[in-house]
């Protein structure tokens, strides 16, 4: 495999295993939002499971390379980009200086990580695994961003906190986005105040007792997922 033409290849194996009559199946995996960044998108036709292990197989793509299927319009190769960031930040083997370069392209070029699950695959690795040692203070910048997939990512990226019993800043992001009226920034605060309340049950309960009753009833169902059934139907009722 030549270096020198990763990101053909990288589109030449996408192609090889498109399958046109998937595309309105993978196409709705996908909600553009006016606010969030580059429009473009077209669909090759490749079951989002199936991106993954090519990924895999490109894993020392260097990230010049990984940002030019950044680029690309096809939203699949954009889903492999992040996989491969996300396969690269979880890497024992990835220096302290190639975190930071992950970190740094994630975040420059978000207005390519345009969907929720481009989101979802890389920045709990990618954003939270870099910020675990230091200040999160750009989580908070994101979380009052224009763009619901900043905003996304400023909770998503606590998922890598969460792991280590931190939920502070899960809560605290929580707390900013709480009234987000974007469906999928709730889903994203709902599911990670659930998570976190796994680790700190009265914490979230203390967040509920404040908030359930102005929070989205989306956020809301998702957060109480995991409660006991009396303490889910207090919340919900």
């Amino acid at each position: 495999m030549s270096k020198n033409n990763y990101p053909k290849q990288f589109l030449a194996a996408l192609k090889e295993i498109a399958d046109p009559a998937r595309v309105e199946e993978v196409t709705r995996y996908f909600h553009p939002d006016p606010n969030a960044g580059s429009s473009d998108n077209k669909i090759l036709g490749v079951s989002i499971g199936k991106i993954f292990p090519i990924a895999k197989k490109f894993v020392d793509m260097p990230l010049a390379d990984v940002e030019k299927l950044l680029d690309s319009p096809y939203y699949e190769v954009r889903m492999g980009a992040v996989s491969i960031m996300d396969f690269q930040a979880r890497a024992k083997s990835t220096t302290p200086e190639q975190r930071k370069a992950l970190f740094d392209l994630y975040v420059r070029r978000h207005d390519r990580i345009n969907n929720w699950d481009l989101v979802d695959r890389a920045a709990p690795y990618v954003v939270g695994g870099y910020l675990a040692d230091k200040p999160r203070d750009v989580l908070y910048k994101l979380a009052r961003s224009r763009n619901p997939w900043e905003r996304r990512t400023a909770i998503v990226s606590t998922y890598y906190f969460i792991r280590s019993n931190d939920v502070d800043d899960t809560f605290a992001i929580a707390e900013i986005l709480v009234k987000d009226k974007h469906e999928l920034v709730q889903k994203g605060v709902g599911s990670w105040l659930r998570e976190a309340g796994k680790r700190d049950q009265k914490q979230l309960l203390r967040f509920l007792d404040k908030h359930a009753g102005s929070m989205s009833r989306t956020t809301l169902r998702y957060a109480v997922e995991k409660l006991p059934p009396a303490q889910r139907a207090k919340y919900l009722g």
